[in-house]
């Protein structure tokens, strides 16, 4: 498999851990000297789980520093990152069918409070996935049950939630993004997607089948990620190497950006098995942004469960950045600063990288 660029000029460290990581997150910069990631952790020989906030030395990129610690109530599903009127926020869902939010401490990122939902009315089940929305005053989240539901994470000590659909178990949900303070989108089963307005109630407002995938309804979405400018096009990442790109313009076609059957005339693949996730990549010239066409999909980095982290732009070669011999979970980009990268290594380990 022939992948374009090069990760010479990649400086890379990694950092073992003494659990199993589930999920990666930069915490919002609370100051131009310190940095924070926040790591969900899980041990398999106790059945604990955790989250916990590790301090970085960025003039050194020293092993991490324990800054703060959650005990989770169970193994977290999908962890989620925001700035909010209160500090930086932390939301993260769990197997059990609970969504707990954090509040780190805006002077050294410690965790000071913490309010949760958990009864048996909000998800029959695991959550798969949640969203904050920017402010930290929302969040979304999905799960295996059909069900979706907007939590609203007030200015008191506790929180409230409402219905936006439930399937009845029906259609299973797995990923979710949100588009605009009033829109999001949401993936499941057969590399389906939605895109939901809550001005239109009753239902989602649009949806991609997944039959335009050789009529693989086996397949599953992952991620899906939305850009800031451009909430029209939704991109998603999801099984057999699968990276493709909606655009609500035209929504009932899809926009192949990576798959594991590739005709001869088409760009190499990054990868081959899952894609654990997606999120658009900021990182290059804001003059090539601009000049970018509306239509065109702007850059996107991947992560697989065969080990790779990669940059994939429309029409070029992909461009590797790393090839683990274990899988990579999940990965976040820095929204300040867009060159540094911390991924989830599969063998209980992180690694953060600072591109040139």
């Amino acid at each position: 498999m022939a992948i374009g660029g090069s990760n010479e000029t990649l400086e890379v460290c990694r950092f073992p851990q003494s659990k199993y990581v589930d999920a990666v997150r930069w915490l919002p910069k609370i100051s131009a000297l310190e940095r924070f990631a926040v790591v969900a952790l899980s041990d398999f020989d106790s059945g604990a789980s955790s989250i916990d906030v590790l301090a970085l030395d960025r003039s050194e990129l020293s092993t991490p520093s324990l800054q703060s610690s959650w005990t989770a109530p169970s193994r977290v599903s999908s962890l989620r990152t925001s700035e909010s009127f209160r500090g930086p926020v932390i939301a993260a869902s769990t197997l059990a069918g609970s969504v707990h939010f954090l509040f780190a401490n805006s002077a050294d990122a410690s965790l000071e409070s913490e309010v949760c939902v958990s009864d048996k009315a909000f998800h029959a089940g695991a959550v798969s996935c949640v969203d904050l929305k920017d402010g930290g005053s929302e969040c979304l989240s999905v799960g295996e049950d059909g069900r979706i539901n907007l939590v609203n994470v007030g200015d008191t000590a506790k929180v409230s939630y409402r219905r936006v659909f439930d399937s009845n178990g029906l259609v299973s949900y797995t990923a979710a993004k949100w588009a605009s303070p009033v829109e999001f989108a949401t993936g499941g089963l057969g590399f389906s997607l939605q895109w939901w307005d809550q001005r239109k109630p009753g239902g989602a407002a649009c949806q991609l089948k997944g039959d335009w995938f050789k009529g693989a309804s086996s397949g599953m979405v992952h991620s899906v990620d939305i850009h800031s400018s451009r909430k029209d096009i939704c991109l998603a990442g999801g099984s057999s190497g699968v990276v493709f790109a909606w655009d609500l313009r035209r929504p009932q076609q899809s926009i192949i950006l990576s798959q594991s059957e590739l005709n001869e005339n088409e760009s190499h693949l990054p990868c081959e098995s899952e894609v654990w996730s997606v999120q658009y990549d900021s990182y290059f010239p804001s003059s090539r942004a601009m000049a970018t066409p509306s239509a065109h999909i702007l850059p996107a980095m991947i992560c697989s469960e065969d080990g790779i982290l990669a940059v994939i732009r429309q029409g070029e070669e992909p461009v590797e950045l790393l090839a683990e011999t274990c899988a990579i979970n999940s990965f976040d980009i820095d929204k300040q600063n867009p060159s540094d990268v911390i991924c989830g290594l599969e063998w209980e380990s992180i690694a953060i990288l600072s591109r040139p």
